[in-house]
């Protein structure tokens, strides 16, 4: 796999034979030239979640432009956005993808984005959070649940017949779930993993 300045590199060399300028290829991507500026001048590392959208601009493929074999990348599925707040209505159809190491990694992923600040300091708002539906949960893990077909990112504690989802910032309430509750709450997966993009 290309390291950053290798991949900017290789879209450099890209760029240039197909006459493309630094502006038109910033057009393509839908990001400003000053932030693919930062790429080239080498003061920004390149994202890799932005691959997709450098590679179609191109006229190549993610693989190609990361120079990984299709087998050492996998492409997961962001499903709607999620609550760390008061929850929201999750849209449960595909928003786009992301692109992740598959070493040692599950086939049953999926991220949703982060909205709200109740996770804060641990997932700030928009983060990207991995979630593995195979990943057994236990206390105080950070879950994914819906709850009334609306999902929220919280840490997970069961204590006999009751489960309490609460956030890490304080100034939210906890979610308190008795087992008649249960039915209506269900676990999407374990949170393993959060990105986010600086731009």
């Amino acid at each position: 796999m290309r390291n950053s300045k290798e991949v900017i590199a290789y879209i450099n060399e890209l760029r240039k034979q197909q006459k493309m300028s630094i502006s038109e290829l910033s057009e393509k991507v839908g990001m400003a030239k000053s932030g693919v500026s930062l790429y080239f001048n080498g003061k920004r590392e390149f994202p890799i979640n932005h691959a997709e959208k450098f590679a179609k601009a191109l006229h190549t493929n993610v693989f190609d432009l990361l120079g990984v074999g299709d087998d050492s990348m996998i492409k997961v599925p962001v499903l709607g956005e999620i609550a760390c707040g008061q929850p929201i209505l999750a849209e449960q159809n595909i928003e786009g993808y992301r692109y992740i190491n598959c070493r040692d990694q599950s086939s049953n992923l999926f991220f949703l984005k982060a909205k709200g600040d109740s996770m804060v300091p641990t997932i700030p708002e928009n983060s990207y959070v991995l979630i593995d539906r195979d990943e057994s949960v236990e206390d105080n893990d950070i879950v994914a649940v819906l709850i009334d077909n609306s999902a929220t990112l919280k840490r997970y504690h069961k204590n006999g017949n009751t489960v309490t989802l609460t956030g890490d910032n304080p100034n939210f309430p906890p979610i308190v779930l008795t087992s008649t509750e249960d039915a209506i709450a269900q676990i999407l997966g374990k949170a393993i993993q959060v990105s986010f993009d600086l731009n």
